[in-house]
């Protein structure tokens, strides 16, 4: 792999599609924003502009769609606004076409977001939160309607399937965040998802739908440490000293289809403003990398082969998109120490029992 000293251009957010097909993200300067679409399926990727007659206001979202088509969310007076932006092709007229779709009030107080791309890769969904109720609208591949309501204050966003059912979300309840599981499917019953300790803040940062993977960043510790699990098992998260950053780390992508093997899954973390870490469970080993010039928010995708894609633009090259594999981990030192046997391993734990003295030196 090629790297060299990132330097990124543009804070912007850019979202890659769930299939990795199609890639969004707000571009321009100034004042002149539109939405701007990047085309990943070929050979070689290539942007979009998406311009529409007035440009776009500079914290408007975009989210790309598996069949190409664009979601924009605006801020237009007292409501937020949602359409579909798309190429028209035409030799004439306006090169955007736009589907409006609905608006949801801008009530005092109300924050509204897309969420993650859905793993339908057609429908998305809104989160509206207040101090006191949290609302998820169904904003495009279905009604324009409100699919859930959740009390307490949520932020976050992680799907957990593949049917785009399960959402997880961090509730902030009574001044504590814990990560809960909506049921989409059941008019948005709400159940626990992570119960680390008692009083801990337990948010989830990022899942792989196959595999079960879960990574966390916790308190329970005693200072905010990221961690991993896997949905479902009985045994506890752990917290790993080799995701201990001097600077803040954030996951940002997971490998999938490691549904036997949650542990091997690639995971890609942006650490501080613009580094690069990869790392897998199993390993225990974090490798620092150097970046592409001109990468792109801290993103990327991992394809279930184990290549992650990471998307960069320079002046020189507008749209581009490095590939790069995780390495193989160093073996693990060999300990010549004729010590009395390790005691036997203790009994796995549920999650929410997680003996956090021990998960926190694994």
């Amino acid at each position: 792999m090629t790297v060299c000293a990132i330097d990124v251009t543009t804070t912007a957010p850019f979202t890659i599609a769930v299939d990795g097909s199609y890639a969004a993200r707000l571009a321009g300067e100034g004042e002149a924003h539109y939405a701007e679409r990047w085309t990943l399926a070929g050979s070689e990727a290539y942007a979009v502009p998406l311009p529409l007659a007035q440009p776009e206001e500079a914290d408007s979202e975009v989210l790309p769609l598996t069949d190409g088509r664009v979601l924009i969310h605006r801020r237009v007076a007292e409501r937020h606004a949602f359409a579909l932006l798309y190429p028209t092709g035409a030799e004439a007229g306006p090169r955007t076409g736009e589907l409006r779709l609905g608006t949801v009030d801008a009530e005092e107080g109300l924050r509204v977001r897309l969420l993650a791309p859905c793993p339908d890769g057609l429908a998305a969904f809104a989160l509206a939160a207040t101090d006191t109720e949290t609302t998820v609208w169904q904003v495009a591949g279905g009604p324009f309607a409100q699919v859930a309501r959740v009390p307490g204050r949520c932020s976050g966003g992680v799907w957990l399937d593949r049917a785009g059912r399960m959402l997880a979300l961090d509730r902030e309840l009574e001044g504590t965040v814990k990560a809960v599981a909506v049921d989409l499917g059941r008019g948005g019953e709400v159940s626990p998802l992570l119960q680390i300790a008692e009083d801990s803040e337990d948010r989830l940062l990022l899942a792989d739908p196959d595999g079960g993977l879960l990574l966390i960043r916790s308190d329970a510790p005693g200072e905010p440490r990221l961690g991993w699990g896997v949905l479902g098992s009985t045994r506890p998260v752990r917290f790993p000293e080799c995701l201990r950053f001097e600077e803040e780390a954030t996951p940002f992508a997971v490998q999938p289809g490691q549904t036997l093997m949650p542990e091997t899954c690639g995971v890609a973390l942006r650490v501080g403003e613009a580094g690069l870490a990869l790392w897998r469970p199993a390993d225990r080993y974090v490798f620092r990398l150097g970046g592409p010039a001109g990468w792109l928010g801290g993103t990327g995708l991992w394809t279930a082969e184990g290549r992650l894609h990471l998307p960069y633009a320079t002046p020189e090259a507008p749209c581009g998109i490095l590939g790069t594999t995780l390495p193989a981990a160093p073996p693990p030192p060999v300990h010549l120490d004729p010590s009395p046997p390790a005691a036997a391993a203790p009994r796995p734990v549920p999650l929410q029992q997680a003996p956090l003295n021990r998960a926190a030196q694994a």
